[in-house]
Parts: C-alpha cells; sequence; structure tokens
C-alpha cells in the first residue's frame, strides 16, 4: 500500500474532511489508494490557524487512508477558487505548493498504526495492522 507522510495540522485536516487537497512541490502520475501518516513534526505556526477546528493531532502513525484521483497544477485561478472555498484551510503555508493532489474516499482510522514515515510516496504493508 501507498503511504504519503504529512506533517500535523495537515494530515488531521484531510482525515476530519477539512482538506480534501494535498500540496506538493512535485507531480505525482499515481492514482489510487493511499494512507495518510502524520509525520512527526508538527507546524507549530499553524496551530493557532486551526485552533477553530478543535483537533486532536497524532504524531508518528497512519492514521487514515484517501484516494489520489487527479494531481492539478496550480495556477492563480485555481489558487484563488481553493482560497475562496476554504481561507482557512487553504489559506497561505510555509511550502512551495505546486500541485494539488485530489483526495476523495477520505476515511479516518479509529486507531492509529504507530509507524515511522519516509519522503515521498512509500510502501506499507498493513493487511495485518487494520
Amino acid at each position: 500500500m501507498k503511504v504519503l507522510t504529512i506533517k500535523e495540522p495537515w494530515a488531521t485536516l484531510i482525515v476530519e474532511g477539512y482538506k480534501e487537497y494535498e500540496f506538493r512541490s512535485w507531480k505525482t502520475n499515481y492514482r489510487g489508494k493511499i494512507l495518510i501518516h502524520a509525520g512527526l513534526n508538527i507546524d507549530k505556526d499553524m496551530l493557532e490557524r486551526f485552533k477553530c477546528y478543535n483537533l486532536n493531532y497524532t504524531k508518528g502513525a497512519i492514521i487514515g487512508e484517501a484516494e489520489i484521483v487527479d494531481c492539478i497544477f496550480i495556477d492563480e485561478k485555481f489558487n484563488q477558487e481553493l482560497t475562496n472555498k476554504n481561507n482557512i484551510v487553504y489559506g497561505k503555508s510555509n511550502y512551495v505548493e505546486t500541485y494539488a493532489w485530489k483526495l476523495q474516499n477520505i476515511k479516518k482510522y479509529d486507531n492509529p498504526i504507530y509507524i515511522k514515515g519516509k519522503l515521498g510516496l512509500w510502501n506499507y504493508s498493513i493487511e495485518k495492522d487494520i
């Protein structure tokens, strides 16, 4: 199974249904199911921004799954559409956001699977853990 490690609060925003796009500086041709791994690091300067959602964050664990259905180059028009959709979630971040990976069929796991993350899309055998 493909896994994507994402810093908090972004990973939790995805599995809680607030964020349907994951932003990367690189394009992916992969389409299909991925596991959402909350990394060990937290963007602490972003926590205040999402305080209104009253979220609990997990670090160092697979916390859910989603399906990548598209990879969209972010131009000014698309960026404005996202900002209009939800300025809190899709407002300015600390990262280069060149591509938006469209996520669907997002599911939060009741029991996190604690495991060390990796860079990029990585593989994990999950059958025994779910």
